[in-house]
């Protein structure tokens, strides 16, 4: 096993560029080489990160600082990678304790490096469980970390416009978040002149920045209805991703391919161009093809929802009911890794999408029995998942319990109580995420209560 890390080095020439405190760190797979991480499997990175946390904990290690800032770093990828909030604890308190060595030691630049890491995990965990109030913990670290000297300042800079796009999305506030999506220019430029230098895991920084901020523009093109962003989002999704291998990189390649498609598909829905939408599509498979489920669930998980949201985007341009089952297909595959980690914000807009989809079959075949079926299932689900186990997971299904019941009034023209029952699901979901303070849960599950509100006046 260790003559397999060895060889990992030596193929992408880590010994000869890593840093003197890199090359003597033995433990685990990757020697402390964070950019060999994306190449081992879930079961090899839980053993990578139990590695760094033995190599951080022994008595009288050197740099115990930056031991414990390279646990924090796996931690934080086996959270993203499976969802696992335990991994992401562990990962925010082995950042801490690194950050507070760095302090002791006075060693600015690491200090800045150690709160980058935290705010990633803040941003991450905000990502995967909708908890929108780790955005402040992240900002009041990564203004501390501003002051540090040295390239981690071009870093800190990224990930404050990040932030800031972030929350200006969840406030509605356009103008902020397009401001935050320039603001990415300089600090890019700076991780790009780090890259240079440095190579291996800053490369795979810089790849992680660009795609936050493709992400972004993406965001705010899909709300203005705006073709030019779409096509600048596109443009620096093909640059980003030129400068990776799927080979080496499979992770980040997926992540910018499927970017990329998702911008083909969102340009071919703006120009009512089949011919992008079926691009786009063809681009998000690829993106599945370096990843599979058994070596990233989450990645694989959200290619899964993003192909089917673009074959969702096929269908309604073709009115095809096989793109629909297609995506249900693809939503289930998704839902398949989601629900071992019920509180994940991505549940509930897969679950979301893959109902939608579901009516649309239902309507385009008039065969309401796959409604029926779909309702079945819900009820099943939750049954067997009572609100006081797990709250969230039961907020979710009743959420989307309630999208069917809306699908059918649409379909069949009558009301038969169902738009009640909607609305009793909803408020339900509505008081459950808020008491959670899952606020873009709680804001879907408005949204849905004002459909149903809509639909009684007409």
């Amino acid at each position: 096993m260790f003559d397999f890390g060895r060889d990992l080095k030596r193929l992408f020439g880590v010994d000869a560029a890593a840093p003197a405190r890199a090359a003597a760190h033995r433990d685990g797979l990757t020697g402390g080489d964070t950019s060999l991480l994306e190449l081992l499997d879930l079961r090899l990175l839980v053993n990578e990160a139990r590695s760094a946390d033995v190599a951080a904990g022994r008595i009288g290690a050197k740099d115990r600082g930056h031991r414990l800032l390279e646990a924090a770093v796996v931690w934080r990828e086996l959270a993203r990678r499976s969802g696992d909030a335990a991994a992401l604890r562990k990962g925010a308190a082995q950042a801490e304790a690194a950050a507070k060595v760095f302090e002791a030691e006075h060693k600015l630049e690491s200090l800045a490096a150690a709160r980058c890491e935290q705010a990633t995990l803040a941003v991450l965990g905000a990502d995967l469980f909708g908890d929108e109030g780790l955005h402040a913990a992240a900002g009041a670290t990564l203004t501390l970390a501003k002051t540090a000297p040295g390239h981690r300042c071009a870093m800190v800079e990224a990930l404050l416009a990040g932030l800031q796009g972030r929350v200006a999305l969840g406030e509605n506030d356009l103008d902020r978040a397009l401001a935050a999506a320039e603001a990415f220019e300089a600090p890019l430029r700076g991780l790009s002149a780090a890259r240079r230098v440095k190579g291996g895991a800053s490369r795979l920084l810089l790849a992680d920045q660009r795609a936050a901020r493709v992400e972004l523009l993406l965001a705010c093109a899909a709300r203005l209805k705006d073709r030019a962003l779409t096509e600048v989002a596109l443009a620096e999704a093909k640059e980003a991703e030129s400068g990776l291998d799927p080979d080496f990189e499979p992770l980040a390649w997926s992540r910018l391919e499927s970017l990329r498609g998702t911008a083909l598909v969102q340009l071919g829905e703006l120009d009512g161009e089949i011919n992008f939408i079926a691009d786009g599509v063809e681009a998000l498979a690829q993106a599945l093809e370096p990843v599979t489920a058994d070596h990233s669930p989450m990645d694989w998980a959200r290619a899964q929802a993003a192909l089917g949201a673009g074959l969702q985007a096929m269908g309604e341009a073709t009115t095809s009911e096989r793109c629909f089952e297609r995506a249900v297909t693809c939503y289930d595959r998704a839902s398949h890794i989601l629900k071992t980690q019920p509180a994940l914000a991505l549940r509930a807009v897969v679950a979301n999408n893959r109902a939608l989809s579901l009516a649309r079959c239902a309507e385009l075949t008039a065969d309401l029995a796959v409604l029926d079926a779909a309702e079945m299932a819900f009820k099943a689900e939750l049954a067997a998942t009572p609100g006081s186990r797990d709250p969230a997971a039961w907020a979710v299904t009743q959420m989307n319990l309630a999208r069917l019941y809306e699908a059918r009034v649409e379909i069949t023209g009558r009301d038969d109580g169902r738009l009640d029952r909607a609305a009793t699901a909803l408020a339900s979901a509505f008081d459950i995420f808020a008491e959670l303070g899952l606020r873009s849960l709680t804001d879907l599950a408005a949204q849905g209560l004002q459909r149903v509100k809509q639909a009684h006046a007409a």
